[in-house]
Order: structure tokens, then sequence, then C-alpha cells
């Protein structure tokens, strides 16, 4: 048995239906793409849009199997985390 959609292209969504695609708001994800904490998104002209492939991914780094379960990866949260230092120096 085929795959019907292994003929199709990638489908990409804006950032309003790949929000609520994922549950967020558009500007959870704006916040993300900031920060970037977010999924992989593309740039095509001044558009952004984010392949479902990619949301996907993204989505399950999250996956947990109990709240005391903590993962192989993790999603973090659409805000600003401390600087990571570059090669052990302080940046001035």
């Amino acid at each position: 048995m085929s795959d019907s959609n292994a003929a199709l292209p990638p489908r990409y969504l804006r950032t309003p239906e790949a929000a609520r695609f994922l549950g967020l708001s558009g500007r959870t994800m704006e916040k993300h793409r900031i920060y970037g904490t977010g999924p992989t998104y593309r740039k095509l002209g001044g558009r952004v849009v984010y392949a479902l492939d990619d949301l996907k991914a993204w989505a399950d780094r999250g996956t947990k199997t109990s709240t005391g379960d903590p993962g192989a990866d993790t999603v973090l949260p659409a805000k600003r985390h401390p600087p990571i230092p570059y090669a052990g120096k302080e940046r001035r």
C-alpha cells in the first residue's frame, strides 16, 4: 500500500494557522521566533511560514509519559533565557 501524501509537496502554514495547529496564540509564536525557542520556520519574501513536519517535530519534543518524566528534550517557554557564555569569556 502506497502513501497517498508521498507525491504531495510539503504544506506550509502562516503564523496564525501554525498557532491554531499548536493551540497557541499568534503572539506566542512571534515570541518564540524572537527568543529562538520555537519551531523551525522559513522566510519566503517577507512572509514567515512553518512546515507541518517542523511543527510536529517541535511539539513532539515535549512528549512526556508522566509528570515526573524529565523526557528526552524540553519545549522551552517563549521568554528570554540566560545567554550562553562565549567560549568561557565574558562579553563586553
